[in-house]
């Protein structure tokens, strides 16, 4: 992949936007038009497709936009374009994977579908006590993450906000308490991503809640227009960033200072796992308008920001964090998406393999598909034809609008311009009714089992074919049929559950995992799995992707004859379970040892 690097980035859009605005659209460039059926043969002869099954399930959510304040109307479909989140969780521990999907405007309601265990879904939202969360004062939901903060068995949930993110106690009876008050977490922050992991290894979650919109800004009532970015490409006038320590009483304490989180990047991701294999979990983040960070953990007493190795050359947009194995079991990848729009802007997504303990960097493989899949946001990692190899799912599109009119040409004028106007809202152009990236479809790119990966994208022949206005995605067997399946969250679009319909005789294993000495979710564990000359990896974390979270449940594809499997469990406490000659097409609930 050859793309421009450096400061020059975006003026080189810029200019080719310009020029594209003289000359008429540049439309994409060896790659498919919107309505195109390339790929559409790609698995010609196989018995495998996706079907939309949200309404015949009872999934029935619209995700709604804020409103902001009218001072910046002219680019609001630009500054509210994020919010659409969902999560896989299991609230009820009943075995059965359960989603929470948030929604953004004043008034409107999140949703908590039960999955009821015969296909259907229930939303117990309202009973619960997690539907109407968007309230005046307090801000819009964007996302969340759910995790076992004190302790109990039952998964709590922390909604973080454009504004005061509140956490709530699952009470075990399927409802939840606003333990908010008191917790030390009633700061204003407004973010996109949130992350529990226990950083310091006292078997208590701690939480990161990432910054975007500087937190001086109440973007409901704005004393300036000047909220933007300062830079397209080396933004630091952000949000902060915020590390909370889990104090095991309810309560957290802001340690950001003391460990070393001063940035005020505008962060969009995070995944959390140990990247230089000393035994700390470290934290990968993706930040829009700048360079991608991981910050190292020094054995749970500070971070610090790595440097030189590999993560400041490509993305400008950093939107999500996935991680997977694409290197046989032996090394972990993320993979980060960025804006492709060929003829005006191409950043590429960057699919890093983590050669930190050898050549002290995070390797850029990414090319073809896997590197210009539109304007990128929400991506995971799955198996999902039980072949033994991680595929990709990504889902794309900005502001879905107009289907004659263009907003590029107008970027361009703000792309040429100096930081002081960039900053104001107010000196933008209008967007009217233009169209920014709209109209892009979800992209399933199949790993074609090579390590290393490469990928052919076969979304339209399976049956994958929303050109919604993606944000997040997330995997899961929602169905227990041994498949993975998939929902997708879309900006000011349904809820979608893609129900996985693939027929083939592959094997699978799954793992459910409770921690001891870890904390009850034991965030950070590494599984390791071997069958015949194969090796496989998972890492278990709680957010991942963008405004997503795939649930408590690890899956292997193993193909048609794995032989025997082995199974090696590495506890973030050091501790290590081996198990051999594990039964096929089950799940196994394994438990940290004493």
């Amino acid at each position: 992949m050859s793309t421009p690097t450096g400061p020059s980035r975006w003026r080189t859009f810029a200019t080719a936007t310009f020029l594209a605005g003289l000359i008429g659209f540049v439309g994409y460039k060896g790659q498919e038009q919107p309505g195109s059926s390339a790929g559409s043969q790609a698995l010609q002869g196989q018995d495998w497709t996706f079907a939309e099954v949200s309404e015949a399930s009872g999934i029935r959510f619209t995700h709604q936009a804020t409103t902001i304040d009218p001072k910046v109307q002219m680019i609001s479909a630009q500054i509210t374009a994020t919010g659409a989140g969902v999560s896989v969780c299991d609230f009820n521990n009943d075995g059965w994977m359960d989603l929470y999907a948030v929604s953004s405007a004043e008034g409107s309601m999140n949703g908590l579908f039960q999955n009821l265990g015969d296909g259907t879904f229930q939303d117990v939202a309202p009973a619960a006590g997690l539907a109407d969360l968007n309230r005046n004062g307090v801000g819009c939901s964007t996302g969340s993450v759910w995790g076992d903060f004190d302790n109990d068995g039952h998964q709590d949930v922390l909604v973080y906000k454009w504004g005061q993110s509140e956490l709530f106690r699952n009470q075990g009876d399927g409802t939840f308490a606003n333990v908010t008050a008191g917790s030390g977490l009633e700061g204003w922050i407004n973010s996109n991503t949130a992350n529990w992991f226990d950083y310091n290894r006292d078997g208590i979650l701690d939480l990161f809640v990432g910054g975007y919109f500087a937190a001086e800004h109440d973007l409901w009532d704005l004393n300036s227009t000047r909220i933007m970015q300062e830079s397209f490409e080396f933004a630091h006038n952000g949000g902060r960033n915020h590390l909370y320590r889990g104090v095991g009483d309810g309560t957290f304490e802001d340690v950001s200072e003391e460990v070393g989180f001063r940035d005020t990047r505008w962060t969009y991701a995070t995944v959390a796992a140990d990247f230089d294999r000393d035994g700390w979990q470290d934290l990968y983040v993706a930040n829009d308008y700048g360079s991608e960070e991981l910050y190292l953990n020094q054995e749970g007493q500070r971070f610090v920001n790595a440097e030189n190795i590999g993560l400041d050359g490509e993305s400008k947009s950093g939107m999500s964090v996935a991680l997977g194995d694409i290197w046989d079991g032996e090394r972990m990848a993320v993979y980060v998406t960025n804006i492709s729009k060929r003829g005006y802007l191409f950043q590429g997504n960057n699919l890093r393999v983590n050669f930190l303990d050898r050549e002290g960097q995070m390797v850029q493989i990414s090319e073809g598909v896997s590197a210009d899949c539109g304007w990128a946001w929400g991506s995971q990692f799955g198996d999902l034809n039980n072949d033994a190899w991680q595929d990709l799912v990504v889902v794309n599109g900005f502001i879905s609008a107009s289907q004659d009119r263009d907003y590029w040409y107008q970027m361009s004028k703000i792309g040429l311009a100096t930081g002081g106007v960039i900053t104001d809202a107010a000196l933008w152009p209008d967007i009217e009714d233009r169209s920014l990236s709209g109209y892009e479809r979800t992209r399933v790119l199949l790993n074609r089992g090579r390590k290393g990966a490469r990928f052919r994208e076969v979304g339209l022949a399976l049956g994958i074919d929303d050109r919604l206005d993606g944000r997040a995605v997330v995997l899961a067997d929602f169905f227990q049929s041994g498949r993975l399946d998939m929902a997708v969250a879309n900006q000011k679009g349904k809820l979608l559950l893609y129900r996985n319909q693939a027929e083939s005789d592959s094997r699978w294993i799954e793992f459910r995992l409770k921690g001891r000495a870890s904390g009850t979710d034991a965030f950070g564990t590494e599984i390791q799995i071997e069958h015949g000359t194969r090796k496989q990896m998972r890492v278990h974390t709680a957010a991942s992707g963008f405004a997503g979270q795939n649930g408590p449940i690890q899956h292997f594809g193993l193909g048609e004859n794995p032989g025997p499997v082995k199974a090696t469990v590495r506890w973030p406490s050091g501790k290590t379970l081996v198990l051999e000659n594990l039964e096929l097409d089950t799940v196994h609930a394994l438990e940290e040892p004493q």
